[in-house]
């Protein structure tokens, strides 16, 4: 009631009183502002300064009589001693570390790659690779990236919310991270059961990240990145190296319907300074995407569809180039009469277009763009060789919001996206429905041609 906290008594319950192998609450109940006179109890005491008349106010109840920045000497040589004792632990533990990394110099190699998120020279050799014109979904080609990724890097680990089958994000033998006591798993397990925590998995990966060492990623569909935003947000402002693993990306995921089809997602996840969005078209690109993400150490969202998808027939060379690049081409003419841009599984759709189009005579251009990020951080000469800045005949594909694409296709290009919520069919219907179809792309084509 007087807004004062028991701390004797908080330590003596965050000490003793367990419950065996359950977790606590602790509830502390307090006044906002106390014992600040005029501001107890406040609305604005929550946001605002107190001012000086109320500061005046709440010296003369603390009974300080001193100026502003005027320390007691006592307490001067309190914090000193505090600083000599932390200097005095600090080099005491320093002493046992340097003795211990002189006595077992293995295990001291194996912490610094640890701490240093040192990935293996031939990982991505061992990485997955696929044949062109097989169909494989990017969310299993992901799956088994994981696999092989996890095989090579003891600290990488990770979950899902309550989904792990279908963002395939469990690590085969990898155990669950579960108290001993349950019967069910170890400390040491590297599959993390979050149930369907969304929010609370993407915060608690930031901490896991920040711990050191660390690779952690989590899944769950796309659309329920919006649970997740808040702390993909201070992914990005601290820049800690943690992995969403995104998947039904798109109204291609069915008869769920538009509550699970993602529409504003990839556009308003695009928008996030210092956050990389990358959307594979094949299992090969979502190989190298993998690659990339964990070279990069920066946080990043891989987006994975549900539905199979040709892979490409692209060198595995020219594939994590392009990849790394965050565009490339995968089809080219000698005087390219138009180009389109798209993302995902809509690369596919672009390619089948363009040889439509190619049987009537007319030469398109298609460039995968997995990540608009990546491929901003470009030299200007690279990126002018996608992009050339004389073809103004430009066509963006994607199975979402339009938003993003403004700056990609300019002014006189032409943006086939889907504006508007989904529905509930099976996936092709759900493409067909929303505009996804050779049709629409060859009408944009022709449109952009004749501005």
């Amino acid at each position: 009631a007087d807004g004062d906290v028991d701390i004797e008594r908080l330590d003596e319950v965050l000490r003793t009183e367990k419950s065996a192998g359950k977790p606590r609450l602790v509830i502390l109940k307090s006044q906002i502002a106390f014992p600040s006179p005029g501001a107890v109890g406040t609305a604005g005491s929550h946001g605002a300064p107190l001012g000086a008349d109320e500061t005046s106010a709440l010296r003369e109840v603390l009974g300080s009589d001193r100026a502003p920045f005027d320390v007691a000497d006592d307490v001067i040589e309190q914090i000193a001693t505090v600083v000599d004792r932390g200097a005095e632990l600090h080099a005491a533990w320093n002493a046992q570390w340097s003795d211990w990394r002189g006595a077992d110099a293995d295990r001291a190699a194996t912490h610094d790659a640890f701490i240093s998120r040192a990935l293996p020279a031939d990982l991505a050799e061992n990485l997955p690779v696929y044949e062109a014109g097989s169909s494989v979904s990017t969310r299993d080609a992901s799956g088994a990236a994981i696999q092989a990724i996890a095989a090579a890097v003891p600290g990488l680990w990770g979950g899902s919310a309550d989904l792990a089958e279908p963002n395939r994000t469990a690590i085969a033998d990898g155990g669950s991270f579960l108290p001993v006591s349950t019967g069910l798993g170890t400390p040491r397990g590297r599959n993390i059961h979050w149930g369907v925590r969304e929010h609370g998995m993407a915060a608690a990966m930031n901490g896991i990240a920040l711990s050191g060492g660390w690779r952690v990623f989590a899944g769950t569909f796309l659309v329920f990145s919006d649970y997740q935003r808040p702390a993909i947000r201070l992914a990005a402002l601290m820049q800690t190296p943690v992995t969403y693993v995104w998947s039904h990306d798109s109204v291609a995921l069915g008869q769920d319907g538009p509550t699970h089809q993602p529409i504003e997602h990839l556009a308003s996840l695009r928008a996030i300074p210092g956050f990389t969005v990358i959307r594979p078209a094949d299992a090969n690109e979502t190989v190298a995407a993998w690659a990339n993400v964990l070279e990069r150490n920066a946080p990043a969202g891989l987006v994975l569809g549900r539905q199979g998808v040709p892979v490409l027939d692209v060198s595995r060379e020219a594939v994590a180039a392009g990849v790394r690049r965050g565009a490339y081409v995968v089809r080219d003419a000698e005087s390219p009469a138009a180009l389109i841009i798209a993302t995902g599984s809509e690369v596919a759709l672009a390619l089948e277009s363009a040889a439509l189009l190619a049987a009537e005579g007319l030469e398109l251009r298609v460039v995968s763009m997995p990540s608009f990020e990546w491929f901003r951080q470009q030299p200007a000469e690279y990126r002018e060789s996608v992009l050339p800045a004389e073809l103004t005949a430009r066509v963006s594909v994607e199975a979402a919001s339009g938003a993003s694409w403004r700056e990609i296709v300019g002014d006189r290009g032409e943006i086939v996206s889907i504006d508007e919520f989904g529905l509930s069919a099976p996936a092709d219907q759900a493409m067909a429905a929303r505009g996804m179809t050779t049709e629409n792309v060859i009408a944009a084509v022709r449109r952009a041609i004749s501005h």
